[in-house]
């Protein structure tokens, strides 16, 4: 039996990725950051809760995680942890740097020195493209990132691989484009626009307020993309690997997707920060448009060329962005009702 440690374990991706490996047979152990609550919502949800060792982790103290790496000795190690949320990096930069950059390098070298045959997966981004070189994005495109979080998440990169070169450490990082589920938190944008219109499904007045609906992403779902995860750690040799759909959609494409899955027939009108969405069928505005949720430096276009992984990894993404966009709106009409 093989037993794995998963930081961010009650985020979105942890929540999935711990219940594949409890399907596969694996001791999962998960680090949570010391608060008086720790959300355990998503594990519950997944009815994995009880099945876990959960221990208090925190990128940003080093005897912490000298200590926990200590104690519980492990085959496999996810870093899924990090200040995961783009827009407010700008808010947070020295925070958002902190842990998604120096966070890694002290994981890595605590298990260069405590357990260096352990297996170590980096969570990286494809927001480190930012201002993207070519289109599509693999492995080799180079990076030019757009933000405090895409700059962070570069130097994660790059450290893990440099600790794969210079020790021989079985380190691999995955490159996610955009995943997304039910469990996504409420503050992105794909679980905002969900969570709005069913809501305004229910009964609520309020538009969902969004900000640049021409913005272009290449959406997957989440349960997909921690098989992937879980497959780079099966190889003989560490690596990179870009997981993606290689189908771009806009943002206001999946606004109607989840409002067609509501029920709903919208009608846009106007352009730019003047641009609405109507319900056709109830003569309702649903969807607004404000420059406070335009981000400082915007990007603009991310697909993924997910080839390398689907020839050595044997990975490939089974849901559609349609089938996502209405798994989570009917998943939040649901929970609302």
């Amino acid at each position: 039996m093989k037993t794995a440690f998963i930081t961010g374990i009650t985020g979105q991706d942890g929540a999935y990725l711990a219940r594949l490996l409890l399907e596969k047979g694996y001791r999962v152990h998960g680090g949570v950051r010391r608060i008086s609550h720790p959300e355990t919502q998503r594990l519950e949800q997944l009815g994995i809760l009880g099945d876990l060792t959960l221990h208090e982790f925190d990128l940003a103290e080093m005897n912490n995680i000298y200590r926990t790496i200590r104690d519980v000795p492990v085959d496999e190690f996810y870093n899924l942890a990090a200040q995961s949320f783009v827009g407010a990096s700008w808010d947070l930069p020295i925070y958002s740097s902190d842990t998604n950059a120096m966070g890694v390098v002290r994981v890595l070298d605590t298990l260069r020195t405590m357990q260096p045959e352990t297996r170590f997966y980096q969570a990286s981004t494809s927001e480190m493209f930012g201002l993207v070189q070519e289109v599509p994005q693999s492995e080799t495109t180079r990076f030019h990132p757009r933000s405090p979080y895409g700059v962070a998440k570069v130097y994660g990169h790059y450290i893990t691989m440099n600790y794969r070169e210079s020790f021989g450490m079985h380190a691999s990082s995955g490159i996610l484009f955009n995943h997304e589920s039910p469990l996504r938190g409420k503050e992105f944008v794909t679980r905002k626009i969900t969570l709005g219109l069913a809501a305004i499904a229910r009964g609520a007045e309020d538009p969902v307020v969004l900000g640049n609906l021409e913005a272009q992403r290449d959406w997957g779902f989440a349960g997909d993309y921690v098989e992937g995860m879980w497959r780079m750690l099966q190889q003989d040799e560490a690596d990179d690997y870009v997981l993606a759909t290689g189908e771009t959609t806009k943002i206001r494409d999946f606004v109607t997707y989840a409002a067609e899955a509501l029920g709903m027939e919208l009608d846009w009108q106007g352009a730019g920060v003047e641009e609405t969405a109507t319900d056709r069928r109830t003569g309702r505005r649903v969807v607004e448009v404000s420059e406070k949720f335009f981000r400082p430096a915007e990007v603009d276009l991310l697909i993924g060329d997910a080839s390398k992984a689907r020839e050595k990894l044997g990975w490939a993404p089974r849901v559609g962005i349609r089938e996502l966009a209405e798994m989570m709106a009917k998943a939040d009409y649901d929970a609302l009702g």
